[in-house]
């Protein structure tokens, strides 16, 4: 904000300067139109309104830019929610789960028999005669 306010005052003083450097009276003259002025306030004038035009123009899509980050932001939001519900549905039925299937503290998986690479190329052992 405040570099903002500085280059703004930067800028008034140059046209500040421009314009009194440049104080020569001109004509200037559109379609049936005609004015006359001093060539800095010429300048000056169709400066900004090219900046109002550029600005008028760019509008739309500012608009339209601001629109889609709300309604995205809203639907980002509306996730989080869903999400939220989601990961609290999960841990219910994981307690739910651990509650009416509780497992034997004793109980370990069974080992596979290991089976060397030989064996596994050879295709000898189980491997040949199912049972």
């Amino acid at each position: 904000m405040q570099l903002t306010l500085i280059l703004g005052i930067i800028v008034a003083i140059g046209a500040v300067v421009f314009a009194l450097q440049n104080n020569l009276p001109v004509a200037v003259a559109i379609a049936l139109w005609r004015f006359e002025g001093s060539l800095a306030l010429v300048l000056l004038v169709s400066l900004g309104l090219g900046a109002l035009i550029a600005g008028l123009l760019s509008s739309p899509a500012v608009i339209r830019g601001q629109w889609t980050m709300g309604r995205l932001r809203k639907q980002v939001s509306d996730l989080e929610r869903q999400l939220a519900a989601q990961q609290q549905r999960s841990r219910e039925l994981e307690a739910e789960v651990a509650r009416l299937s509780p497992a034997p503290a004793n109980a370990t998986p069974a080992e596979k028999p290991y089976v060397g690479l030989k064996t596994l190329i050879a295709g000898t052992g189980a491997e040949k005669n199912p049972p």
